[in-house]
């Protein structure tokens, strides 16, 4: 929260409580990803950089499509203006997430081919770079995991350089995560995005 919001709490508590209050009700008919869109659009509305990119991964975390995200701005056009819509696409391009990328807006998920089971390092982090995106392995005993590279805090594309021993730091907020569970274990509260997987002949294969 803001100063400014901190300071209007203690100023007017009782408007400001009131306020709140309403907010939280005014939803109570739209679903989860309806209200995340709305949240988005309002970031943009404002141009609040960090929020943008938080409500933007709030959204795609609770089930809204990249195609969802961009129809949302363009239907806010007359309120938005273009140079809004441009500044929000501007950062979207900066994340480089490859759901947004437009060779995959309308792809269909399928199994993607990361190598052989033999070649997964055991009892330490692996790295991938798998069409396009990057992946974390920890595989311990018969127990493997396959995670998304991209923090779930800001979508971040989390280097590999970032891992020492078993965790794994993001560098932009410093969410840390322990490789071998995918839990967060600093700053933030949500694991690591794992990926379907399977063995298949040999190979580890994992589906997006």
């Amino acid at each position: 929260m803001s100063d400014a919001l901190n300071y209007l709490l203690k100023a007017r508590p009782e408007a400001m409580k009131a306020y709140f209050t309403f907010l939280k009700k005014s939803d109570n008919h739209l679903d989860t990803r309806t209200r995340d869109l709305i949240s988005v659009i309002t970031k943009v509305a404002v141009q609040t950089e960090g929020g943008f990119r938080q409500y933007l991964t709030r959204a795609l975390r609770n089930g809204a499509s990249p195609n969802e995200v961009i129809d949302a701005l363009m239907m806010a056009f007359p309120v938005l203006g273009l140079a809004k819509i441009v500044w929000a696409t501007e950062i979207l391009l900066e994340m480089d997430i490859p759901e947004f990328r437009p060779e995959n807006l309308d792809a269909t998920p399928e199994w993607h081919d990361i190598g052989s089971l033999e070649e997964v390092p055991r009892e330490q982090a692996g790295y991938y770079e798998i069409d396009g995106r990057h992946l974390f392995t920890y595989r311990k005993g018969d127990d493997l995991k396959v995670y998304d590279s991209r923090c779930p805090h800001q979508v971040t594309d989390i280097p590999h350089l970032s891992l020492e021993g078993r965790t794994l730091t993001c560098p932009k907020h410093e969410w840390a995560f322990d490789i071998e569970s995918g839990e967060c274990t600093a700053k933030g509260n949500r694991p690591l995005r794992q990926f379907e997987h399977k063995i298949e002949n040999g190979r580890v294969l994992a589906y997006w």
